[in-house]
């Protein structure tokens, strides 16, 4: 049978994926691993492999398209298969929620009648048909509210827009999620389209402000001596050919603190406290479209070399729009570091689904106090803000005090 390429899920809340280009055509041979096609996601722009080796076809997903995520986008066929699919199954029972079947019952509609982008109908995508029912004719507008995303509706609803005056950017301009404007938009006018803002700008929008009014914030600070971090960093660079920079070092302390603080290696989910197996550290990068969150995998099974590698391979993919889907799978705990453009300290917005974000500011000298006497040293000021559904302050601050002593005093860590 050929090996099928589909619209990958790379983060919880992800609905559709949107196709930019294929690197491969139909009729080309490709090999196991070997990227075929660009994707837009959520987060970013990844590279899809190819699952398995030989000729690709039957590519069913062009430039453009926004496919829901595990629809088949083409397939990969081995040597002596042929490139027809077999028959399509004939369309089987409706999916939707009890509420949705309880509203189309009160207004008389078919769930079958109702197209959704995830195949599940719900209640918003009911009335929403209902409306574009009972609507006139407005120049497509009907059509854009019917092919909504469910998501783009539920935003709709929360916010009060009316989506016939919505630009859509899907499929023949279906609204999606990030096309919904923060505020209400009057029925038949078209709010002009933000100059400069791409499509992954606009979408890490709206996951912030999605993070910021769902997870109640606190926030943790903590000033450290960094003079050991610095004597490490001199000594760490010396036996290896690769850059060790600040970053690499809160890596290595972060996943020793998490190792010792299960705790907070943990994701809030569907209204539950989950804990993360693996301890993978993301970071936070910034690029020309907005921001990104590669994530280094098994963080506190690397030496410092390692991480060091690996971050610089990242980051550097991460610039150049070339992740995979599993650089930003999987993450458990994010690092933002702003210390590189003079920031003393801020505080960050926890990137759901996890528990908590490191902000770190900029090292600097300043007067504190070393055994009783006052003395310049380097210190840098760390603040953790968490999501108080997953953790209390005093995990959070149990935690915060580990990483403080290992970065003032990192030979704990061969302890």
């Amino acid at each position: 049978m050929p090996a099928t390429v589909i619209m990958p899920a790379l983060e919880l809340a992800q609905e559709t994926g949107k196709v930019l280009r294929w690197l491969k055509s139909a009729g080309d041979r490709v090999g196991k691993g070997e990227p075929i096609v660009e994707i837009e996601t959520d987060k970013v722009t990844v590279e899809v492999e190819a699952p398995a080796a030989g000729v690709l076809g039957e590519v069913s997903a062009q430039p453009g398209d926004v496919v829901p995520v595990g629809q088949t986008i083409a397939l990969i066929f081995a040597a002596g298969e042929t490139g027809t699919p077999a028959p399509a199954a004939g369309p089987g029972p409706v999916r939707a929620s009890p509420l949705a079947r309880k509203v189309a019952e009160q207004h008389g509609v078919e769930l079958a009648a109702v197209k959704t982008a995830s195949g599940r109908v719900e209640k918003a995508d009911v009335l929403a048909y209902v409306e574009s029912r009972n609507a006139p004719a407005d120049n497509g507008a009907t059509a854009r509210i019917a092919a909504a995303s469910p998501k783009a509706r539920r935003l709709a609803a929360e916010r009060g827009v009316d989506l016939r005056g919505v630009r859509g950017s899907g499929p023949g301009g279906a609204v999606l999620a990030a096309d919904v404007p923060a505020e209400a938009v009057p029925a038949g006018r078209q709010p002009a389209a933000a100059a400069g803002v791409s499509t992954v700008w606009r979408i890490m929008a709206e996951r912030m402000t999605a993070s910021w009014t769902t997870a109640p914030h606190f926030y943790l600070v903590r000033e450290v001596n960094a003079s050991r971090l610095v004597t490490w960093r001199e000594r760490a660079g010396r036996p290896t050919s690769a850059r060790i920079t600040y970053t690499d070092l809160l890596v290595r302390v972060v996943a020793a603190a998490l190792v010792q603080h299960p705790r907070v290696n943990v994701a809030w989910k569907d209204g539950a406290i989950v804990p993360n197996h693996d301890v993978n550290v993301g970071l936070a990068v910034a690029i020309d479209d907005g921001l990104v969150v590669p994530v280094l995998q098994r963080a506190d099974t690397l030496s410092l070399a390692e991480i060091a590698s690996r971050r610089d391979d990242l980051v550097s993919r991460a610039q150049a729009g070339k992740l995979r889907p599993a650089d930003i799978q999987g993450g458990g705990f994010t690092i933002s570091n702003l210390g590189m453009f003079g920031v003393d300290a801020f505080n960050a917005i926890v990137n759901p689904p996890q528990a908590a974000i490191l902000a770190v500011g900029r090292m600097a000298d300043r007067v504190i106090v070393v055994d009783g006497q006052p003395a310049v040293q380097p210190t840098m000021v760390l603040t953790l803000s968490c999501d108080h559904r997953a953790l209390d302050g005093a995990r959070g601050a149990q935690f915060l005090g580990a990483l403080a002593e290992l970065i003032e005093e990192p030979l704990a860590l061969l302890a």
